[in-house]
């Protein structure tokens, strides 16, 4: 490690501490040329393999920025989506893969968006999942009716079994 001050090519770790809960590790240097001390940051850096093949260090504000256009003119904040940046990375940072294709992403981008805001999440999957006609969206908007359907009967029923008939018009005429 070169010293940032004087550019002299070795320097001495005083301490080192695992901090990003394990994610990177800072280390206290000192330089013996000129005396001066300095920190560092050591963390894994994710890769990510472009469908071109080539490949390039993992950015989150570009994760980011593709969700944010996504989410213009929606009720999210600045702050919800450095959020569900920190979720995407480190979803991907707990596969264990150093290089991730472009599809992972995008997959890990998926979930914390469709809990942030359901019409943000359409936007985005309907350019991820290359919608091609309305057809996909109506059966997109069904999973995600049946998702919060599913929610919210489980948060009514508390976990309790029920059977649950809807009535048709045909069943209320007849009665």
């Amino acid at each position: 490690m070169f010293c940032p001050f004087c550019k002299h090519t070795d320097t001495k770790v005083l301490d080192s501490r695992v901090t990003d809960e394990g994610g990177a590790i800072r280390r206290r240097r000192t330089c013996p040329a000129c005396e001066k001390r300095f920190t560092t940051v050591e963390q894994m850096q994710l890769m990510v393999l472009k469908r071109s093949g080539a490949t390039e260090p993992f950015a989150r504000d570009k994760a980011i920025s593709g969700v944010a256009k996504a989410c213009k003119g929606r009720p999210v904040s600045a702050d919800d989506l450095a959020c569900l940046g920190q979720q995407v990375e480190d979803t991907l940072r707990a596969s264990g893969q150093v290089e991730i294709n472009t599809q992972d992403i995008g997959l890990a981008i998926l979930d914390p968006l469709k809990k942030l805001d359901e019409v943000a999440y359409l936007r985005f999957a309907s350019v991820y999942k290359s919608f091609a006609s309305a057809d996909d969206f109506v059966a997109e908007i069904a999973g995600l009716l049946a998702d919060t359907t599913d929610d919210s009967i489980n948060a009514i029923t508390d976990g309790q079994s029920f059977e649950i008939h809807h009535a048709t018009t045909e069943d209320r005429s007849t009665r």
